[in-house]
């Protein structure tokens, strides 16, 4: 999500969610959790089937298609379909493509090409959300090393996820695995709350900024955290059809993201496809 319209953004919540706010951010209930954890479920199952029968040749509306019905088939309805008038349940980035790639017949998937799949369930009044990024076929060493960066970026972040620490503990361990790789942080779109919401306070940065204040985790709390990593430049342009976000310089990209739950003495990877 664009950051300004994140940072704008305030989900609407019952009365009754009023005393388990702080900061504007919602702590969800042990049942609550429990929505979430399958909401959580079919997005990690939906995101492992498509990691598994993707292949060149494909385009990105056949994967589409495909995550719609399984989502639907799951129990769940898509949360990114017509979310702020998106036309698709997932986003489908290719290469240079950054986030919010629109899935179309004529975009093919090719051997060697980096994709970048995003989705979310919504489930009994809660979303789960999760992206990852897939070689097809054999990709370059350098696209390797980008995707192998992205997805120790996102690790290091939830390795600090736990009641005490801060915002800014994930951005700084993100920021270090970046910045150690060599690659750059896109700075224009972030991590975030998520449940009743797709997007919810706080933002979850992924390098460390005074933007924010520093919030400190809260048992209940629940984050998308998603670091993006480009191979080269951190600056973007977003496409004519006004939601397909492009490195500025075409260098590849790479994310990954999870849906977690801070617990008392950790976390919680509630979008864990190793699980399954």
């Amino acid at each position: 999500m664009n950051l300004l319209s994140q940072l704008l953004s305030r989900p609407s919540q019952p009365k009754s969610a009023k005393k388990r706010r702080m900061r504007g951010i919602e702590l969800k209930t042990e049942a609550e959790i429990a929505i979430m954890r399958q909401a959580s479920r079919i997005v990690a199952t939906v995101l492992k089937e498509i990691a598994e029968r993707v292949q060149p040749g494909m385009t990105t509306a056949d994967l589409d298609a495909y995550a719609e019905a399984r989502i639907r088939e799951l129990g769940a309805t898509p949360s990114f379909k017509g979310y702020h008038g998106f036309p698709s349940s997932i986003c489908a980035c290719l290469n240079d493509e950054v986030v919010h790639g629109i899935p179309r017949s004529r975009k093919v998937i090719r051997t060697g090409d980096v994709l970048k799949v995003d989705t979310g369930a919504y489930y009994e009044g809660f979303h789960g959300d999760s992206c990852l990024t897939i070689a097809v076929g054999t990709v370059s060493e350098a696209a390797q090393a980008l995707m192998a960066a992205a997805e120790a970026a996102l690790y290091a972040g939830i390795a600090q996820v736990k009641a005490g620490n801060t915002l800014l503990d994930i951005a700084g361990a993100i920021e270090d695995v970046a910045l150690a790789a060599d690659f750059s942080i896109v700075e224009n779109y972030v991590g975030h709350g998520v449940g009743r919401n797709l997007h919810e306070a706080p933002s979850v940065f992924n390098f460390r900024t005074r933007q924010l204040p520093n919030v400190t985790l809260q048992a209940g709390m629940t984050l998308a955290i998603e670091p993006i990593l480009n191979a080269g430049g951190k600056h973007t342009r977003t496409l004519s059809d006004r939601w397909t976000v492009v490195t500025m310089d075409r260098s590849l990209s790479a994310q990954f993201e999870h849906t977690v739950l801070v617990t008392e003495s950790g976390y919680e990877i509630l979008t864990d496809r190793d699980r399954l």
